[in-house]
């Protein structure tokens, strides 16, 4: 779910030196501020694993470029924060799945990475690789994930909703005390699986922008491409989750940057020339994982999707903007005040809404 920008020219690190990326989207200077975040202070000691298909042979080495451009430091060094370890989908070092070759998982997986060195530096990053994008695969990796210890897992795919969603959820995505976050899809209106599993973050997306003028000094409205909506039968509500209009899970609960034209900057030179700029909501999922883990190892027993809704003022209430046509019950499509389907109750402000 992740969208490249085909207007912005890609630049190897070489050919800028030392400098930062510019021109190629938002990194760590601006995502940190946006959100209000603690990622100088946050996050030592604690690892987000994110979900991915087939192995990129590169993501050691262009986390490492990404890292030192924007002046993080450095990952993969005795004394480094923040260290990268790349597993199969049993959590083993090797044998690592087939390279990804033309599929594009490559440039999710390095999304995915850059996005937790992005918001926490401190933490830990497991890369999970799944041997193929299919549920089961996938789903092992997050149990996976959980397995070595990860508190905080994304998973930035999705499919369609299915009667056997149920199934999956227990096999795959219910795990009490871990804050597991699904990307919402970037078709516009419309739920997929797994972020509409009542178990998950399903987190939507937004067009970022500065605002001068304003105390926050950024603006956000819905990004027309984010996934929102009312979920099938097959998915029960959440008992902390108490809109009407929709009887099912409602997607989504929170959301971050996701429109490519307010994109993320990006280091890929496996299927991609370097820096890029990227967007989807396959940037909102792990961003949002990493802002639970600023906020600490979620409580045990505890589904951190309820977080925010004990604590929505804590959070940045988008009002304006939809991504598509619902006028028998518009608020699953439209922003407005409080809660609505595309952002869910809002994006970060800080970590508050986001602790146990």
């Amino acid at each position: 779910m992740a969208l490249i920008r085909t207007d912005v020219r890609q630049r190897f690190a070489a050919a800028l030196g030392a400098s930062a990326p510019s021109g190629v989207g938002y990194g760590p200077p601006q995502l940190q501020p946006a959100y209000n975040l603690p990622s100088s202070t946050a996050g030592a000691g604690e690892s987000v694993a994110v979900v991915d298909a087939f192995n990129d042979p590169n993501a050691v080495s262009d986390l490492a470029t990404y890292r030192s451009s924007w002046g993080l430091a450095a990952c993969n060094t005795s004394t480094g924060a923040g260290c990268l370890s790349v597993v199969n989908q049993k959590g083993k070092a090797s044998p690592l799945p087939q390279n990804s070759g033309s599929t594009g998982w490559a440039t999710e997986e390095s999304l995915d990475v850059d996005m937790v060195a992005a918001i926490c530096p401190k933490c830990h990053i497991y890369l999970v690789e799944a041997n193929s994008p299919t549920i089961k695969n996938l789903g092992t990796s997050v149990d996976s994930a959980v397995s070595l210890g990860a508190k905080f897992v994304s998973n930035s795919y999705g499919g369609s909703q299915g009667a056997n969603d149920p199934n999956f959820d227990n096999l795959y995505y219910k795990h009490a005390g871990v804050a597991v976050t699904a990307s919402a899809g970037d078709a516009g209106f419309g739920v997929s699986y797994p972020s509409s599993s009542q178990f998950v973050t399903s987190v939507g997306g937004t067009s970022l922008v500065k605002a001068t003028g304003t105390s926050r000094g950024w603006a956000e409205t819905v990004w027309d491409g984010t996934g929102s909506g009312c979920a099938t039968k097959a998915e029960a509500k959440p008992a902390w989750q108490t809109d009407t209009g929709c009887k099912h899970r409602t997607a989504n609960d929170v959301a971050a940057v996701a429109d490519p034209n307010t994109g993320v900057a990006v280091y890929d030179t496996y299927d991609q020339g370097g820096w890029l700029e990227v967007g989807g909501t396959s940037a909102s999922s792990p961003i949002i994982a990493s802002v639970f883990a600023l906020a600490g190892a979620p409580a045990a027993g505890t589904f951190p999707n309820s977080y925010p809704y004990a604590d929505p003022s804590a959070l940045n209430d988008v009002t304006t903007g939809a991504n598509g046509s619902c006028p028998a019950h518009p608020f699953r499509c439209h922003a407005k005040v409080g809660y609505d389907g595309p952002t869910g109750l809002g994006t970060p402000n800080g970590t508050a809404a986001f602790a146990g």
